[in-house]
């Protein structure tokens, strides 16, 4: 009697593990639908938390590098169409909108082409703003610029010398570039690095009330640089700002690479990398 019970207490044991096995087993549909949920997972943390960004060009030097990647905090300005991928257009205007402050690092859409760009904003709506020979002039006084020592960047296929710069070799027999720094300081404290190649056109600026719903910005490598201070043009300049092309604040480097890896030669990936920069804050 006992060996029948247990008998018939095993071939349950049995029956139920089979089934739960079965219900287990992975179907195509089921696979597609994890695919589904992870698609939208990733698609909703790039349109409301984080989105990466690369920087193509060197007009943010020296706080950031052609070959860095970068992550965008996208709700610091609140959301709009401009936050969405491939231009995609649900609503109109921003939600949860804040305004961006002095000395942000800021992503947005080029008013007229569209494309992704990246600059500090230096004057928001109602500051009165110029350059004089290089100087920012914001509300009437003169933004303080303090020389630092020059700046110096190894030479690499992702970084060149611009013809403000000087060309050398360094004591370890690296080529390197270096240029003219200073630090400016806007109102409030926020302080950041400036580079300065010597006078050029863009030195001076005539005096602009920024409009609401605006605001000024400039590339941290100011005689490299195509932005408020010429009128936006596609493919070039940026003009002054509309707010509601803002895409995201610039937040940490999570990469950086100087252009020298090769696909085909793994170990490039690592020694191509500018491990200092990696991690840092924005």
């Amino acid at each position: 009697m006992d060996v029948k019970t247990q008998s018939d207490g095993s071939a349950a044991m049995q029956s139920q593990s089979s089934s739960s096995q079965e219900e287990r087993k992975e179907t195509p549909a089921s696979f597609a639908l994890f695919l589904l949920k992870l698609l939208l997972a990733v698609l909703m943390f790039r349109i409301f938390v984080f989105s990466p960004f690369s920087i193509p060009s060197e007009s943010m030097v020296p706080r950031l590098i052609n070959g860095d990647y970068l992550l965008a905090a996208k709700w610091s300005y609140g959301y709009s169409n401009n936050s969405l991928p491939m231009d995609v257009e649900i609503f109109p205007g921003r939600i949860f909108a804040s305004e961006p402050e002095r000395g942000d690092i800021a992503i947005f859409k080029h008013p007229v082409d569209g494309t992704d760009y990246i600059k500090r904003v230096i004057a928001l709506p109602g500051d009165s703003v110029a350059v004089v020979d290089g100087q920012i002039l914001l509300n009437g006084e003169l933004i303080p610029r303090e020389p630092l020592a020059d700046f110096e960047i190894e030479i690499s296929p992702n970084t060149g010398c611009a013809w403000g710069g000087e060309q050398r070799v360094n004591e370890e027999g690296v080529a390197i570039c270096s240029y003219t720094r200073f630090r400016e300081t806007l109102p409030g404290g926020p302080s950041y690095e400036v580079l300065d190649f010597g006078t050029t056109p863009a030195d001076d600026f005539a005096p602009k009330i920024i409009p609401e719903g605006h605001m000024f910005v400039l590339g941290d490598n100011r005689d490299n640089s195509r932005d408020s201070r010429f009128e936006a043009r596609a493919g070039d300049a940026v003009g002054i700002v509309p707010q509601e092309n803002l895409v995201g604040e610039a937040t940490i480097i999570m990469w950086s690479t100087d252009g020298s890896a090769e696909w085909i030669k793994p170990w490039t990936w690592f020694t191509a990398a500018r491990w200092g920069r990696i991690g840092g804050t924005l």
